[in-house]
């Protein structure tokens, strides 16, 4: 039989017979007393320790994580610095550590990725109690501005469906199984609107080489299109711009599809046999306002007010609803509560953006250039206000600020051909007036002074001293090229002094803060749709003029809006509430804060947050999302529209203009202000009945003086050009300027088919 030995060892095997629990009497041995003092003395527990976690779904393993240990950190401290320091001192770290943590999230984080907890969350922005939100839902459903079978929040409390004239009757349903008391609000509205026939668009043979333009007064279902293109439900770019070509014959005499396409058809006409515009209760509308709040024991719970401010007294004060007309009732060409306007804002010189912009209008929208008298009982056609704002964005105008204004656009060889006779009926020239604009706005006119300043994105305020605004008052003589490069190198890089971003480290931010405000401003004032100034016209909107409600589109991935593209109703409630909780959130208009306002008072349907795809195709690509089924063209970065890869670099010119993003209403481009559009050519081209503004520019771009040393006019002969001084690869940015450019020079037909005879 083996021996046992005596010397303690952790790892010795327990003898025969051995049962758990017993005591040893083994006693540890050591080999000095050097070891056996070490290990009398207690051991400091280790500074990492191991936390075991479930894996969810896999029961039988766990996931064991190292983490600091909180004993560790306690035993170091109080052994260096004593029990009462040390501790101290080990809290005070900590604390120190949150507030690190706290400040580096409020610094470098974004919209899109916030500090978690209640320390950082956006606080409320809501201005207005139940009582209004029910008025304003009435009054935007009773004067045809909710076509849509999109729910009303229950959270609003409404006890009453609102009628809908832009609405047809619902088929009869089985009648809810729900008492009373388990509904805790309407949802729906009730329509007693006209029929909607819905349209089979195609080119009918032999004129199929161009697309049909849209029916006049035709409409675009935007509920359908919702189902077709909304990212929320995993649907992708390329397939909402199927859609959008097929339904509305953009595919002309190309389809290859086959089959029953009714699900794809979004376009309607609304026929108004038997329809009686006197089924709209206004005065029972207001009544069940009341009565509305009468039945509610807490008419405010559940809504969150701004905190340091009051409710909005008295209640809000709005006109009677619109009247509800179908086009095809119309005594005139235009809808006068429904203006066709676009707006567009711009600070600084002229250049090629806004006039690639201008070209697109006249090569896509119905504008009838190429008729010599437009007839009386034509379609209504759209206007197209350029705004120019004509000095840095904190500065008041001179008195002849619109004059210098004309003077300056007459000299600038971009400008200039707009003020053409030819384009007189459809392009206009507008000079911003903050002052003027906001007082223009019954909302804002009596309090918009009291304010500490107008330059608020996002919460982030921008101070302009006062005497600023007076010294940047002098001249507007700033909308040109030349006046720009006369100033100074401190005073261009002075933020308060910029007009216009010549690059991405001089950004003029007033002006885009500015333009955050503006939109708001004309549309509410004015009526129609605004876009910013890096967007280009793709199709006809014929089809969105036709919806009359309003609508902006989606920030990429996030349910946030992007106001790019506007369209708000003249005068509206809508737009009421929107000014009065932006005057009370210290005139904050951008748009992630104008997501904030409707998201709080229940009024996100009123402001329809359309699919980016109608206007931004490439916003998601971008950004990393469906690059496994990207649209045509596919852009990885927005610099791709103006420096097309090389891989991709021959389809521009093999497509052109039919193969970028066809279906979609239009392209934004995401500002690259300072990269021109055409670079081996950056001159508007547009033939003999602009060559003297051609001239001017060719001899900026060449360096040569456009007068002589007497001071007359002295512009050189145009060079016969070379095609090998050409690009070999044109990107997608040159080739749609140069297809609007052939269209205006008469060589070639609008997209619709339609020439340009000077």
């Amino acid at each position: 039989m083996a021996s046992t030995s005596t010397s303690y060892s952790p790892f010795a095997q327990r003898p025969p017979g051995h049962r758990r629990g017993r005591l040893s009497t083994s006693l540890p041995s050591y080999s000095s007393a050097v070891q056996e003092k070490l290990a009398r003395q207690p051991q400091p527990p280790s500074w990492f320790i191991t936390v075991v976690v479930p894996i969810p779904g896999i029961w039988s393993r766990r996931l064991r994580l190292p983490m600091l240990n909180i004993r560790r950190m306690h035993h170091f401290s109080v052994t260096r610095f004593g029990r009462k320091r040390g501790s101290l001192l080990l809290f005070l770290a900590f604390l120190a550590l949150f507030f690190s943590a706290f400040a580096l999230a409020k610094r470098f984080g974004t919209h899109e990725k916030k500090w978690p907890g209640p320390f950082t969350s956006d606080p409320p922005t809501l201005v207005y109690k139940r009582e209004d939100l029910h008025r304003i839902w009435r009054w935007e459903v009773a004067s045809g501005h909710y076509p849509s079978r999109r729910g009303i929040p229950e959270q609003l409390g409404l006890k009453t469906s609102p009628d809908n004239p832009a609405l047809p009757p619902r088929r009869p349903t089985a009648p809810s199984t729900l008492h009373p008391t388990q509904v805790s609000g309407i949802t729906t509205t009730r329509g007693i609107g006209t029929k909607r026939v819905y349209l089979d668009i195609q080119s009918q043979p032999p004129d199929v080489s161009y697309p049909p333009r849209p029916v006049p007064g035709s409409i675009a279902d935007l509920d359908v299109v919702m189902e077709h293109c909304d990212f929320s439900e995993k649907k992708y770019v390329r397939d909402c711009l199927e859609v959008l070509r097929v339904g509305a014959g953009l595919d002309n005499g190309k389809r290859v599809r086959r089959g029953r396409m009714d699900t794809w058809k979004y376009i309607y006409l609304e026929q108004p046999d038997g329809w009686n515009v006197s089924k709209i209760d206004i005065e029972g509308t207001r009544h069940h306002n009341k009565r509305d709040v009468d039945l509610d024991v807490d008419a405010d719970s559940g809504l969150i007010k701004k905190r340091g401010v009051e409710w909005e007294t008295p209640p809000i004060a709005l006109n009677s609803p619109r009247q509800h007309r179908p086009y095809s009732t119309l005594t005139t060409q235009c809808d006068t509560d429904n203006p066709r306007l676009f707006h567009m804002f711009w600070t600084g010189p002229f250049t090629d953006k806004p006039y690639t912009a201008l070209l697109s209008f006249l090569f896509t929208q119905n504008t009838g250039l190429h008729l010599r008298d437009y007839p009386e009982n034509a379609p209504c056609r759209p206007k197209f206000w350029l705004w120019i704002n004509p000095g840095p964005a904190a500065s008041v105008p001179n008195p002849t600020a619109l004059k210098d204004m004309f003077e300056q656009l007459k000299s600038n060889p971009w400008a200039s051909p707009f003020l053409h006779p030819r384009f007189r009926d459809v392009i206009q020239f507008k000079l911003w007036n903050t002052t003027e604009q906001l007082d223009g706005i019954p909302e804002l006119k009596d309090e918009w002074r009291s304010r500490d300043t107008l330059f608020n994105s996002g919460g982030h305020i921008i101070s302009v001293p006062p005497n600023r605004q007076q010294s940047a008052s002098g001249s507007a003589s700033v909308n040109t090229a030349s006046d720009e490069e006369t100033k100074g190198k401190n005073q261009e890089d002075d933020m308060l002094n910029r007009t216009g971003s010549k690059s991405s480290t001089s950004y003029d931010r007033l002006s885009v803060i500015l333009s955050d405000m503006a939109r708001f401003v004309l549309c509410h004032r004015f009526g129609g749709i605004y876009l910013d100034a890096d967007t280009i016209f793709l199709r006809d909107w014929e089809e969105l003029w036709g919806w009359k409600g309003a609508f902006a589109y989606r920030w990429s991935r996030l349910e946030k809006y992007n106001t790019a593209v506007l369209h708000l109703n003249k005068g509206s409630a809508l737009g009421t509430f929107l000014f009065r909780t932006a005057l009370k959130n210290d005139l904050d208009f951008h748009p992630m804060t104008v997501s904030k306002y409707t998201k709080e008072a229940y009024l996100e349907n009123l402001l329809l947050r359309l699919p980016d795809a109608l206007f931004d195709s490439a916003w998601l690509n971008t950004e990393y999302y469906q690059r496994d089924r990207p649209p045509q063209p596919y852009f990885a970065d927005f610099s791709d529209f103006f420096d097309t890869p090389a891989t991709q670099g021959a389809a521009p010119q093999a497509l052109g203009f039919d193969g970028f993003y066809k279906g979609a209403f239009s392209y934004h481009f995401h500002n690259y202000w300072w990269k021109p559009f055409d670079p081996s050519r950056n001159w508007p081209d547009l033939g003999p009945q602009f060559i003297a503004g051609e001239r001017r520019a060719r001899a900026a771009a060449a360096g040569t003086p456009s007068t002589s040393a007497s001071g007359q006019s002295a512009l050189p002969e145009l060079p016969e050009d070379s095609v090998e001084d050409d690009h070999r690869d044109l990107d997608w940015a040159t080739v749609l300027k140069r297809t609007f450019e052939s269209y205006i020079r008469g060589e070639r037909p609008n997209m619709y088919g339609e020439w340009l005879q000077w």
